[in-house]
């Protein structure tokens, strides 16, 4: 029982760190692409800029999806047999 415990939580923060470094390794780089191309055609900066925050809120939606499935096993874990 305790070794599904432990296993559970170590899931858990893996779930949680890899999706941080997976969102913000995301988010760096759609905001690189985003300041080459502004620099390339500075008219198109405010079309590009709306679309820019667009995709960051999903990136960090598919991320705190990520946490809420790590909170699920953490507290209300289907796999511990009580």
């Amino acid at each position: 029982m305790e070794n599904i415990l432990g296993l559970v939580a170590l899931a858990c923060g893996l779930i949680v760190g890899l999706g941080a470094i997976g969102a913000s390794i995301g988010i760096g780089l759609m905001g690189g692409k985003f300041l080459e191309s502004a620099a390339r055609q500075p008219e198109l900066a405010n079309e590009l800029q709306s679309k820019m925050f667009i995709l960051a809120g999903l990136i960090d939606a598919a991320f705190l999806i990520g946490v809420a499935i790590a909170l699920l096993f953490a507290f209300a874990n289907p796999f511990v047999l009580k």
